[in-house]
């Protein structure tokens, strides 16, 4: 098995969140000299000018990345797409508007499912911003409506947002689980 081939699909799996060095050393159960070797091997095949990723360093992860020189096409094919918003991104930038400031983690507790991909379209469409740390563990993400969300739905503010009010008492007139009673005789 080429480990170089396995690493390559570890970045592309974990994606934003990128792989850290303990990660590929655990998942590879190899040294750090080694992943060192493998990262190098890697990174010098994406420095090929035909090749449109490149392995980067951020925030103290590898991520596969795009090259900065193909910027013009990426930003060409993403103003040409119909500003058309998913379920999913109006489901998040309901939970957002209503919350904010937010974390991630939080959103998805409100989901029930992952938000990160959604939350990565809505922050590349300029509808909502990261505004700070939270102060819980790993110090998360604050995300908040941007200007744009108030422009794209038309609101002057969030006051303009209509109310949401949740009856968490059931008044429901007719038994939903009707019973016999039973003669004891």
């Amino acid at each position: 098995m080429k480990l170089v081939g396995v690493l390559e699909g570890l970045l592309f799996v974990m994606g934003d969140e990128g792989v850290t060095m303990e990660d590929i050393c655990n998942t590879l159960e190899i040294s750090e000299d080694k992943a060192k070797e493998l990262l190098m091997i890697l990174k010098k095949e994406y420095e090929n000018e035909g090749r449109g990723l490149k392995i980067s360093f951020l925030g103290n992860a590898f991520k596969l990345t795009t090259k900065k020189e193909h910027k013009e096409y990426y930003q060409k094919l993403v103003q040409t797409k119909e500003e058309i918003l998913s379920q999913a991104q109006l489901e998040v930038l309901a939970i957002i508007a209503y919350n904010e400031p937010i974390t991630r983690i939080e959103i998805d507790e409100i989901r029930g499912i992952s938000s990160s991909y959604v939350i990565k379209k809505l922050l590349s469409k300029d509808l909502i911003k990261v505004s700070g740390k939270s102060d819980l563990p790993g110090k998360p993400n604050l995300y908040r409506t941007t200007r744009d969300f108030l422009d794209f739905f038309g609101l002057a503010s969030l006051n303009d947002l209509p109310e949401i009010t949740i009856n968490d008492e059931t008044d429901y007139k007719e038994d939903l689980f009707p019973h016999k009673e039973i003669d004891e005789k």
